[in-house]
């Protein structure tokens, strides 16, 4: 079994990516073409056109049409149904799910966490502290000491073993990547009162690939999605979550939406 899947695991899925990168590289270098342009043109005009210009930019942001909706024009999401469970790593369309820097007219498409199975190392080392005062007491090692103390000493451990258990799930739940149909969200949650937020832009996105290595995560279809962006964070990386190639195909799609929207002068 080779060690790295990849999306020629189904050729219809294979097609549809090279369709979507050719069309990417496409607009890679129109856009790179338009920004050298557009960085010539305002250098060489008076100081106050330049003004106008940034002005009409501007004004360009404001809504225009309405948007349309991710079931329009992806074909990944077409067939999602909304997501109410609110621990799903690959939580399409979540039922009212918000975040605390999002826009008014900003949509989240998914919300992703690590897969599953990758939190089942400290779910089993919580299973194994859990029998250790069992285990003590079977073999009479705290004999010698009284019952009160063997009691509080039980204690004490299951607490700890509690916060060992609420800070591995807190940090599962709360380390999330979200995907919007304006942006690239990281949440990076350090502890209980610090986290790390990094976002991208979709227009920003200049190159996505999706890693799938080892039988474990070929078979159980989870892996690593790299996002290269011109934003300040160069490099974006979802790491071990589900269906690695919808994720890609995906974001392709809302790159592919955004280009759309600029020709046809839609919101941005």
């Amino acid at each position: 079994m080779p060690d790295i899947f990849d999306s020629s695991l189904r050729n219809d899925e294979q097609e549809t990516l090279d369709h979507q990168r050719k069309l990417l590289r496409g607009i890679r270098t129109k856009r790179y073409a338009g920004r050298r342009a557009q960085k010539v043109v305002i250098n060489q005009l008076p100081a106050n056109e330049s003004t106008m210009i940034n002005t009409s930019e501007e004004a360009s942001d404001l809504p225009q049409k309405h948007k349309r909706t991710v079931d329009d024009y992806s074909e990944v999401m077409r067939n999602e149904r909304p997501s109410r469970n609110p621990f799903q790593a690959f939580a399409a369309k979540p039922f009212r799910t918000f975040f605390s820097s999002q826009h008014s007219q900003e949509t989240i498409i998914v919300v992703l966490r690590k897969h599953p199975l990758t939190q089942v190392k400290w779910l089993v080392i919580a299973i194994v502290l859990a029998l250790v005062p069992f285990l003590f007491n079977g073999i009479s090692i705290l004999s010698f000491l009284p019952g009160t103390y063997q009691f509080a000493g039980a204690i004490i451990w299951y607490l700890l073993l509690t916060g060992f258990i609420m800070e591995s799930f807190l940090t599962w739940f709360f380390n999330v990547y979200i995907i919007t149909d304006e942006r690239i969200i990281d949440v990076d949650f350090l502890s209980l009162i610090y986290r790390n937020i990094s976002t991208a832009k979709i227009d920003n996105i200049e190159d996505v690939t999706a890693t799938t290595g080892g039988a474990v995560r070929g078979i159980f279809d989870f892996g690593t999605v790299q996002i290269q962006t011109a934003a300040e964070k160069r490099e974006f990386e979802f790491e071990d979550v589900p269906h690695p190639n919808r994720v890609t195909k995906l974001i392709n799609e809302l790159i592919l939406e955004e280009e759309r929207e600029k020709i046809e002068g839609r919101v941005n």
